[in-house]
């Protein structure tokens, strides 16, 4: 039997296909490396040794490995994971979006006596990286275990056992989305389809429109909390937490929030590419007849709000600006105003790409917002622990409490010792 090479020392002799461990399609090469070393009751740890690393995985700051972590192999590399999954070498090309990238890196050269590899984060190789479904996953693995695919957000939702695919985060416990009781959040993933033929129809690119629909309507969800009048995502996200959110509100709204806005996205990127919703920004900006700042009462708002079912919503998107919504009805009226030169590029042409995306305009993560909800619960358990230390140190223990007693009248009271200042 052929042994993996580059053993570490220590570690058990595996022959090639003593167990195996079927890819999922679309897993993320390292997702598969972890789940074949735990079928042999090993760590991740243990078997990273068998490649020569060319770097060193990426890191978030006191969190360890990034959620979304990736890993290129070569040719001589590749042939150890096939091994050791125990599976052809062409059934994981077909599987791992990855697998062909690795070329570009390491070139043809090989050699079998020294696997090399390298550490990438997913979505600069092959895109957003999602959990996926923990029933699908079972039901092709025949183990309960985690899987990380990769998956484009306007394909999130498993339409066989209607559970949202979340973004990877960092192992704060399984995040398992029903929206069985959403189906509006399934129609809307069955629309995005027409949608996407629509853009590209018009010469854009479906992911870079979804992107720019997902920063708006994502914008809307944070304003949404002081709405009087929004009561659809509410009603949607208890829905999603299985009735009621109840005291972890904030932990819901990360990461339910893809979800629940789906629809909303949808509906705006639909509009977005509309060439009949582009006339009115140009009429909102005055058109032929002269320049007419944008504001909260055009035309190609008011119609933005009805179709997310938000008549109310016109007046406030059109006040919120600078913003996402705003570079975008920039661009339009710039291009039909002051034309972009034929076959400018570069420096030329900028400014007249409608869905170019400005980096401060981009919405959290999932990730990077439970991160943030783990520092702030972290900073409020230390400075309520502080503060306790204070209370301590200046009346005692109990000191809040006070200690009962009745004067000679039989009124009752609570006297309250101070601690002597120390000399």
């Amino acid at each position: 039997m052929l042994v993996i090479p580059a053993r570490p020392e220590g570690a058990a002799v595996i022959p090639a296909g003593a167990l195996r461990t079927a890819p999922l399609a679309g897993e993320t090469a390292f997702s598969l490396l972890r789940r074949a070393a735990a079928r042999y009751g090993m760590t991740t740890a243990q078997v990273l040794p068998w490649w020569s690393w060319a770097n060193h995985p990426p890191r978030q700051t006191g969190t360890g490995p990034r959620p979304d972590t990736e890993v290129l192999l070569d040719r001589a590399g590749q042939q150890v994971l096939a091994r050791l999954c125990g599976v052809p070498e062409q059934h994981l090309a077909r599987a791992l979006p990855s697998w062909p990238h690795a070329a570009a890196v390491f070139g043809e050269e090989t050699d079998a006596a020294r696997p090399r590899a390298r550490w990438e984060l997913a979505p600069r190789v092959a895109g957003p990286v999602a959990l996926a479904c923990r029933r699908c996953a079972a039901r092709r693995t025949g183990r309960d275990e985690e899987v990380l695919r990769y998956l484009p957000r306007w394909r999130r939702v498993c339409l066989r056992h209607q559970y949202w695919q979340p973004d990877a985060h960092d192992g704060q416990g399984p995040v398992v989305l029903d929206v069985s009781g959403c189906p509006e959040i399934g129609r809307a993933q069955r629309r995005w389809e027409a949608v996407a033929r629509r853009a590209q129809g018009a010469g854009h690119d479906a992911g870079r429109v979804f992107a720019m629909a997902h920063t708006v309507v994502a914008r809307w969800w944070e304003q949404a909390l002081y709405w009087d009048e929004e009561s659809i995502w509410p009603d949607r996200l208890h829905r999603v937490a299985g009735g009621s959110a109840g005291e972890r509100l904030g932990w819901w709204r990360a990461v339910g929030r893809d979800a629940v806005t789906l629809p909303e996205t949808v509906a705006v990127a639909g509009a977005l590419v509309d060439p009949v919703l582009q006339e009115m920004v140009w009429a909102d900006a005055g058109g032929t007849r002269g320049v007419r700042p944008l504001g909260p009462d055009g035309r190609f708002v008011a119609r933005l709000g009805e179709l997310v079912a938000r008549p109310w919503l016109g007046p406030l998107a059109g006040d919120d600006c600078p913003s996402a919504l705003y570079d975008f009805m920039g661009v339009v009226v710039r291009t039909r105003r002051w034309p972009m030169p034929p076959g400018a590029s570069g420096t030329a042409a900028y400014g007249y790409d409608p869905f170019f995306l400005r980096r401060e305009w981009r919405p959290p993560s999932m990730a990077g917002q439970l991160r943030q909800l783990a520092e702030q619960e972290h900073a409020a358990q230390e400075l309520a622990s502080r503060q306790e230390a204070a209370r301590r140190a200046r009346w005692g223990p109990g000191g809040n409490e006070g200690e009962a007693f009745t004067d000679r009248r039989g009124r009752r009271g609570r006297a309250y010792y101070r601690r002597a200042e120390p000399s």
